[in-house]
């Protein structure tokens, strides 16, 4: 291209326009920096089909400490971030409060569960047992074979397409240009709908532009990863210093559009048989498809994991497994109109953990990998990255989030002999 066609160099080109990548960008564009995020179709990976669960205590899991660790430093931002992203995007970012409720359908689902809550109760992390039929007090729309519960008051969750789509609109907000203008050189972020292809690197080996599939050089003061697994691994084809092991893993999510009948307000996650299963309602008035109405409200199912790449496909039988596990729990949603299955594969590291920070590559910061937790993640890897790139100490929270994010440094898979 010639150099006058060339957008003018940015601070910061983000690739990736999930909720992570998102995250970065409103950061980085509200502490100053100009921003511009490549991604051919923001938001219609993992972040599209996410629940939104900000369930730090239910997503503890054995062997998995450092992760807890993170993710409870993670849920603690989202009150502020979903209240700082909703005024400067001028779009609502509600927060079901409600808690969660974890149910168990047999005796051998109760004796995983009671597993999990000694788990919680070594950890410190805040979760109660109670009977079935307090859990039924509690949420009226359970089935009535359960054999015990428990209860985490302190679970949140929110819409993830909600707060995508607040993102993209504080970005606009922050570069002061309708989305899809000419770029300028004006502070503030903009979303380019093209896919990276290739990192430029100085003779010196700095990441210093980013080239998309329509041939534009997006020069760069730093370059961050917030990509899937399979853009991940082509666009480090060229850094072999750079090690990002991820790897998809593929899950399907159900969502429902449920009339007044189905008025559930906590987040219901259980087993049936050994077989996870979640439950997510959203806020009435949030339902989709024909014939649904002010009283109706979205609910959203799943906990499909495979490994498979992310071929989009979803199987006959993940759905029927779905619909028959979550039933079993909330009868209800046999009322429920289907009105979409979304297969995504999620990004996942050897130890679960994310990828975020400086990379072996100078001019390269990674935000991949976060798995399940995407959403959940998304505001501390966004603080994590942007005090890498202004080269500050997170003033948020220096204490236990920076002790918590050491675990998650680039540099821990660039050893040789280390785990693929």
């Amino acid at each position: 291209m010639p150099t006058s066609a060339r957008p003018p160099a940015r601070d910061v080109v983000v690739v990736g326009g999930g909720i992570v990548g998102l995250a970065v960008a409103w950061r980085a564009a509200a502490a100053g920096l100009t921003v511009t995020v490549l991604d051919p179709a923001p938001g219609d990976g993992a972040s599209r089909a996410a629940a939104g669960m900000l369930a730090a205590v239910n997503e503890a899991d054995f062997g998995e400490r450092d992760l807890a660790r993170l993710n409870l430093a993670a849920a603690a931002r989202w009150p502020s971030f979903a209240a700082g992203l909703a005024a400067a995007s001028g779009r609502d970012v509600p927060l079901l409060r409600a808690g969660s409720l974890a149910v168990a359908y047999d005796a051998d689902d109760l004796a995983l569960l009671r597993r999990a809550l000694a788990l919680h109760r070594a950890w410190g992390l805040a979760s109660e047992e109670i009977s079935a039929a307090d859990a039924r007090r509690r949420e009226p729309y359970l089935g009535p074979r359960l054999a015990g519960a428990a209860v985490v008051e302190g679970d949140l969750a929110v819409d993830p397409r909600g707060a995508h789509a607040a993102l993209v609109a504080a970005l606009d907000v922050a570069r002061g240009a309708p989305l899809g203008a000419p770029l300028d050189g004006a502070a503030g972020g903009t979303v380019v709908r093209q896919g990276a292809v290739r990192l430029e690197r100085s003779p010196t080996g700095r990441v210093v532009a980013v080239h998309d599939d329509a041939g534009t050089r997006h020069a760069a003061g730093a370059v961050v990863l917030a990509t899937g697994a399979t853009a991940t691994g082509a666009l480090l084809d060229g850094l072999p210093q750079v090690r990002l092991p991820v790897r998809p893993v593929k899950g399907i999510t159900l969502r429902l559009d449920a009339g007044p009948g189905l008025a559930l307000e906590h987040v219901v996650r259980g087993t049936v048989q050994g077989r996870p299963v979640y439950v997510v309602p959203r806020a009435a008035g949030t339902g989709a498809g024909a014939g649904s109405g002010p009283n109706h409200r979205e609910i959203v199912v799943g906990a499909t994991t495979e490994e498979r790449p992310d071929d989009r496909r979803a199987e006959a039988g993940g759905v029927f497994a779905l619909l028959r596990d979550a039933r079993a729990l909330v009868p209800g949603i046999d009322e429920a109109a289907l009105v979409e299955v979304t297969p995504r594969a999620r990004p996942v590291t050897p130890d679960n953990l994310p990828l975020v920070g400086p990379t072996a590559a100078p001019g390269l910061l990674a935000a991949v990998g976060h798995g399940r937790n995407g959403v959940l993640l998304a505001p501390l890897t966004a603080d994590a990255v942007l005090a890498a790139l202004t080269d500050l100490t997170d003033p948020t929270d220096p204490g236990p989030a920076a002790a918590a994010l050491a675990a998650t440094d680039p540099l821990r898979f660039a050893t040789r002999g280390a785990p693929a």
